[in-house]
């Protein structure tokens, strides 16, 4: 995840360092080890793909220097240090660069050895990937031009992970001290062609400039735009005039942070390692999207504007979810900006940055985002008209073929490019690459569309899409087995193939996904874990699954260790705590009566593949997914996309409060426990009154607030006897 300066939630400026060990793709900007040879004012968090932005640089060199175009890169004296709106680096050239910023400027600032020193703004630097899969970054030209006190212009970028066209980024910057020289440069560096960038337009070609001091400290402040050089002066002169202190950024954005985020989620707990993980969790989660309001260089809207969306396929399980707990009002203005996103574009984005769409991995999962926001009750300035009109389009209309290299078949840019299968069949033919997990997402995102047709009263729609929603069974064979069971989702051939037609691929190894990428059947996790995703139908995969006692079964196996030597990292499970497929699948055992396997399964996962070092989560942040899902185990409950269930849990603390605005809380008190070995509920009492079924609603605790109290113990207890959780597309 990105560890620099973030100066309050969703920032646009992400302002950090940019390290390089010439093998590996810093996604983030960040790593370990390796040389540092930028600090730059834009970064994607958590992703993984390819690196994407690294733009508007600085790097501080010292000594007597003359070429800019050589290698930069610098090691460190002493590890990197950082805090909530700060960020320092120490340099073996004897340069400490600290940092500080706000929503659209950044401040550097230098101490310097004695003698001359000098700082390069290089237009052309970007994140480079060493992949090889064509996701390298592009530059495309600029422009720098020289100021009294610093320097003004523009880079024209592209590429990346998204596929993204030429885009433009403005920038105006400040020096509080006069440069002892400046001058610009211009060049070519022969050794960037080891970079994977394969649509650089200028080949090689760089620019900038070079300012040299004779002052021991020197400060920057740089504002960013994408509008023109003109705003981005604007902006840094209204967010960082002349004079500020970087300790004065750094308060404010910690206040930012307190205020809009950390200050609405309180506890008594004491034990510091699990604070730490609370509110770096809470931090994680909300880096991105970024807020780009006032900055769309696309059009003119008076609507809100969120860009760096990466990827709905990560965040619709769980923080979307959660967004709308802690932060409702920006909850609202994402959801009208993916609404206007449609109106001006024709299409939802599954993943966007640089103001382009793209990659979509599955399903048109924004579709799941709208549909969870309307059940729930988000209205205030949402056109539901239109944002039905948009995710009606998903469901209809298939995508012109963006010819994606690593998935040629349909469209990966929005959209379902697998539709016209999907619409003929009924589930999603081999020569559609990620067949079978696209067919499961279909599935939801057309369960989703059902939803909010529902609350339009659409009738025929809402009929029509809840039977598409069910064709998730088309993908089933009962006759496939695997480790004792039978029944698993495995890929069907199109029908009229020769003597394939409409029949399964068999056998099918259900712990095997190829490599489980882009042109393989499932997309990040095995067969075994794609056939528990039929959340919204849930009861009719159980009967599927042999009943509820052998989906319990079934689910036990899944999280034993030494199923498969394949998954070492993860103590050899077919369980991946590191994909997001199976985030909900600890928890789908209050579906069969199991309340107690549910936490035992998922505090287990928690305190195994989480923790407050360096090493905390069990992969990619995945733009805050992984945090998310932590962070709702901590609370003791989990959302079902698209429907107003939360599965009820186990929370870690003995009281925590969580400010739901509008003068509304949540209460959470338990008595008995400890978070590690006594987790189980006894019993439960919500909004003081006695509660023995495993599901709570939006509108029970969340709506006008609530609260949960818990009795909890070391062994497990079937206290929840009443009604099961609902599953609205089982018939």
């Amino acid at each position: 995840m990105f560890p620099g300066v973030v100066p309050e939630p969703h920032s646009m400026v992400k302002l950090g360092p940019d390290v390089e060990d010439g093998t590996t793709d810093a996604y983030s900007g960040y790593l370990p080890s390796g040389q540092i040879w930028g600090f730059s004012m834009m970064h994607e968090s958590g992703t993984g793909g390819a690196p994407k932005y690294g733009v508007v640089n600085q790097m501080p060199l010292s000594g007597n220097f003359k070429n800019p175009l050589l290698d930069l890169g610098q090691n460190r004296t002493i590890n990197d240090t950082a805090e909530v709106g700060y960020y320092k680096s120490s340099l073996a050239n004897g340069i400490d660069v600290e940092l500080a910023a706000t929503a659209h400027a950044g401040m550097y600032k230098y101490s310097f050895p004695a003698g001359e020193n000098s700082i390069v703004v290089d237009v052309s630097h970007v994140l480079p990937s060493f992949r090889g899969l064509g996701w390298g970054q592009g530059y495309a030209g600029g422009s720098f031009e020289l100021t009294k006190d610093g320097y003004t212009g523009s880079g024209i970028y592209n590429n990346g992970w998204n596929i993204a066209p030429d885009w433009t980024i403005y920038f105006c910057g400040h020096f509080n001290q006069r440069p002892k020289r400046m001058r610009t440069f211009t060049g070519h560096n022969e050794s960037l062609t080891t970079y994977d960038q394969t649509s650089l337009t200028n080949g090689t070609y760089r620019q900038g400039g070079v300012f040299t001091f004779d002052a021991k400290n020197v400060t920057s402040r740089v504002g960013i735009s994408f509008i023109s050089t003109e705003k981005a002066c604007n902006n840094v002169a209204a967010e960082i005039p002349k004079g500020t202190k970087i300790q004065a950024l750094v308060k404010k954005a910690q206040a930012k942070w307190n205020q809009q985020l950390f200050q609405k989620v309180t506890t008594t707990e004491t034990n510091t390692t699990v604070l730490s993980q609370l509110y770096s969790y809470l931090y994680g989660m909300n880096l991105l999207p970024s807020n780009r309001t006032g900055e769309n260089p696309l059009w003119d809207s008076t609507e809100p504007y969120y860009d760096d969306f990466f990827t709905f396929w990560d965040l619709f399980r769980c923080s979307t979810s959660l967004w709308q707990v802690l932060q409702p009002t920006a909850y609202e203005e994402i959801i009208r900006s993916l609404i206007d996103t449609w109106r001006h574009e024709g299409w939802l984005p599954d993943a966007r940055s640089s103001n382009f769409n793209g990659k979509t991995q599955g399903g048109s999962n924004a579709d799941n985002v709208l549909a969870d926001a309307y059940v729930k009750g988000v209205r205030g300035q949402v056109n539901w008209d239109d944002g039905y009109a948009a995710v009606k389009r998903d469901a209809e209309v298939t995508p012109p073929n963006n010819h994606d290299p690593v998935a040629p078949d349909a469209s990966t840019k929005e959209g379902r490019g697998a539709l016209p299968d999907w619409k003929e069949f009924g589930y999603i033919a081999p020569n559609f690459t990620r067949a079978v997990s696209r067919a499961v997402e279909y599935a939801v995102n057309d369960f989703s569309v059902s939803q909010v047709a529902q609350g339009l009263g659409l009738k025929k729609d809402h009929k029509k899409y809840i039977e598409r929603s069910r064709n998730w069974r088309n993908h089933w064979n009962p006759k496939q087995k695997s480790l004792g069971f039978s029944g698993f989702m495995v890929p069907r051939y199109a029908k009229e193939a020769g003597f394939k037609n409409n029949s399964f691929e068999y056998p099918y190894d259900p712990l095997q996904c190829g490599d489980c990428y882009w042109d393989s059947p499932y997309y990040e996790d095995v067969p075994w874990s794609y056939s528990f995703n039929a959340h919204h139908d849930i009861y009719h995969l159980i009967s599927l699954s042999g009943g509820p006692e052998t989906f319990v079964e079934r689910l036990e196996t899944f999280f034993k260790p030494d199923i498969r030597e394949e998954n070492e990292a993860y103590g050899s499970t077919i369980f991946n705590p590191g994909n997001e497929p199976a985030f909900t699948t600890p928890y789908l055992f209050n579906f069969a009566g199991r309340q107690d396997l549910s936490v035992k399964y998922s505090r287990h996962a928690a305190l195994s593949y989480y923790n407050a070092g360096k090493s905390g989560l069990p992969g990619n942040s995945d733009a805050g997914a992984m945090q998310t899902w932590l962070l709702w185990n901590m609370i003791g409950l989990y959302p079902i996309t698209g429907q107003t269930t939360f599965l009820i849990g186990s929370p870690w603390f003995e009281h925590l409060v969580v400010d739901l605005e509008g003068g509304k809380t949540l209460t959470i008190t338990s008595k008995g426990g400890n978070r590690e070995t006594a987790y189980y509920v006894q019993n439960l009492k919500v909004n003081e009154k006695a509660w023995d079924q495993s599901w709570v609603t939006w509108e029970d605790v969340f709506a006008n607030g609530g609260r949960l109290d818990f009795v909890l113990g070391e062994e497990p207890v079937r206290w929840a006897n009443e009604s099961l959780p609902p599953s609205p597309a089982s018939d």
